[in-house]
């Protein structure tokens, strides 16, 4: 379909019952008496690509239908299963502000448990990229008073492992209220903090599942690790890997022999502890020592 020529007209004056075309009329196209959609392959479109193309019908007085296919012989991956049925559920007048929310829980929501951020200020938005240029400031203020540099906030520490951490739409159903807590949870600093969310989400919800668990596990991992100045817990190897603040361990020499009871393997750049039944206990023994709390 040609949008420049005005071929569209066919479309508009009752010429034509029917007219492919390509993704490009979700930019806005008004056609008040086009009252069905068929999309093919839907599965490789953004939610909120779907919702604007389902908004191309139903423009008129008339009743309008909108089907989604997908692809007979293709598995659909879980992000696109959610994707298909949250713009199924989704139909009352208004939809697109849950539309957005379910879309922001889908695909992630950047910083929202402190994973990793990258662009400018129009990217990443105001508030971080304040925080991360007041950061700099300060780390620059405290190399030039020769002093050390100020513990980095929680969000900077980067905690990837594998468990499913996350809060399960059927423990917390409501999108919105999920993202609350997410927002609450970037937000906590102290084992004593998480202990405490984590008490609250059982009285208000009941006892926690696997993945609620996992996610306040990996919460007080962080809050260890940023006192611990610890940037980045992983796994890889068949080891969980610990990585400095800085690039590197000053005294990992010293930590060789702090760590030897955990079996930890110690370098410069990096802590390496056995991902055994234990792994998750020794992870946190070994966070607390190098807190200087064990």
């Amino acid at each position: 379909m040609d949008l420049e020529t005005g071929n569209l007209r066919v479309l508009t004056d009752g010429t034509l019952d029917e007219s492919p075309t390509t993704s490009i009329i979700e930019s806005g196209l008004d056609i008040p008496n086009a009252n069905t959609l068929i999309i093919e392959r839907a599965e490789r479109f953004g939610l909120a690509q779907l919702y604007q193309l389902r908004g191309r019908v139903g423009r008129g007085a008339q009743r309008a239908y909108a089907y989604f296919f997908h692809g007979r012989r293709s598995r659909l991956t879980p992000e696109a299963r959610q994707r298909l049925e949250t713009i199924y559920e989704a139909t009352e007048l208004g939809a697109g502000y849950t539309i957005a929310m379910r879309d922001l829980e889908i695909r992630g929501a950047g910083d929202i448990l402190g994973t990793r951020q990258s662009g400018h200020i129009s990217a990443v938005g105001f508030d971080l990229y304040t925080r991360l240029l007041r950061q700099a400031v300060e780390e620059l203020k405290a190399r030039r008073e020769q002093r050390p540099p100020p513990l980095p906030p929680p969000g900077d520490v980067r905690i990837e492992l594998p468990v499913p951490a996350r809060l399960p739409e059927d423990y917390v159903a409501d999108a919105r209220l999920r993202l609350r807590i997410y927002r609450r949870m970037a937000e906590l600093e102290s084992e004593e903090q998480v202990a405490a969310l984590e008490q609250e989400l059982a009285d208000r919800f009941g006892p926690l599942p696997p993945e609620a668990r996992d996610l306040l596990f990996q919460l007080r991992l962080k809050t260890l690790a940023q006192r611990a100045r610890i940037r980045a817990v992983g796994v890889g190897g068949g080891r969980v890997a610990l990585r400095p603040h800085g690039g590197e361990f000053r005294n990992w020499r010293a930590l060789r022999r702090r760590l030897a009871e955990e079996e930890a393997i110690v370098s410069k750049k990096g802590i390496y502890l056995p991902l055994g039944a234990d792994w998750r206990k020794r992870l946190v023994r070994v966070l607390r020592r190098l807190a200087g709390e064990g």
